[in-house]
């Protein structure tokens, strides 16, 4: 069974005047079909405004299609009996970490989903215990929230995910508010979720050098997947990338301005390792 199945989704929102009359209809979502294999690593990017993180909310039931439907193995985001079990089996960290702390704590905040599904309390404590291992914050249980760095916050929330043990984990632009440090910390710990618990990775954002080594990857703009593929694939095409207002990752850029300059370098280069190698080769 497909962990993510999207079928023709539309979604739309509206503007309104002072007398709360509609405006103007936008939509945010324009006809979207993708499908996310158990275990899978994917990567959503797309410009701001693209529709992306209107996706991530549809996919754990925040948002609900106007058009089109959306199921999360077999489940059915619309249907309101099946709702807690999506969201027990999709968690999402949202970008700002703060807006989804709510423990005085650090054990306390992981404790709380798990309490409020009716978790026995012994296990509650494990899955605490197990969750703050997973991101490498054991150290902190005891911490305030409010005394940590951004990244580390981010890795708070992520283990308040963990802790409902949950098997898919949309991350909506996690790194966005985050320093380089930061962004390292969360982006390797979400890859050795993925490698080591098997959780299915939804990743939302529009950094490049993060996605490198996803499954697949789906571009969108103005509400619609315009390309999608491996990161090799997608990033072969330059040109169509920075169409879309996206960048490449650095060095498939610098190979990719090489090659306009008369050297022949491959079009799947990635990565700075890839791009020494292929240097060397010229010689």
């Amino acid at each position: 069974m497909k962990m993510v199945h999207i079928k023709d989704l539309i979604y739309r929102y509206f503007t309104r005047d002072d007398d709360n009359n509609i405006v103007e209809t936008i939509e945010a979502i324009a006809g979207v079909n993708m499908d996310v294999e158990q275990g899978q690593f994917i990567a959503i990017l797309g410009h701001n405004g693209s529709g992306k993180s209107s996706l991530a909310k549809h996919i754990n039931g925040l948002l609900q299609p106007a058009e089109g439907a959306v199921y999360v193995k077999g489940m059915n985001t619309a249907d309101e009996d099946e709702i807690w079990q999506i969201r027990q089996t999709a968690g999402i960290v949202l970008q700002n970490p703060d807006n989804q702390i709510i423990g005085n704590i650090v054990e306390e905040d992981v404790a709380f989903g798990p309490e409020n599904i009716g978790v026995p309390t012994e296990d509650i404590w494990r899955r605490v215990a197990q969750s703050l291992e997973a991101v490498g914050m054991e150290a902190f249980r005891l911490s305030s929230p409010g005394r940590l760095s951004g990244g580390q916050k981010q890795r708070v929330a992520i283990a308040g995910i963990l802790a409902m043990e949950p098997e898919c984990i949309i991350l909506d632009e996690p790194t966005a508010m985050l320093d380089p440090k930061g962004r390292e910390d969360v982006i390797r710990t979400i890859h050795q979720l993925n490698r080591e618990k098997g959780i299915t990775i939804i990743l939302i954002t529009h950094k490049m050098d993060e996605v490198v080594e996803a499954d697949k990857l789906f571009v969108m703009d103005h509400g619609k997947v315009v390309m999608s593929g491996t990161p090799k694939e997608v990033f072969s095409d330059v040109e169509q990338i920075k169409k879309y207002r996206l960048e490449v990752p650095h060095a498939t850029e610098l190979a990719y301005e090489l090659r306009k300059e008369g050297i022949p370098l491959p079009e799947s280069i990635m990565t700075k390792e890839e791009l020494v190698e292929a240097l060397c080769r010229l010689n």
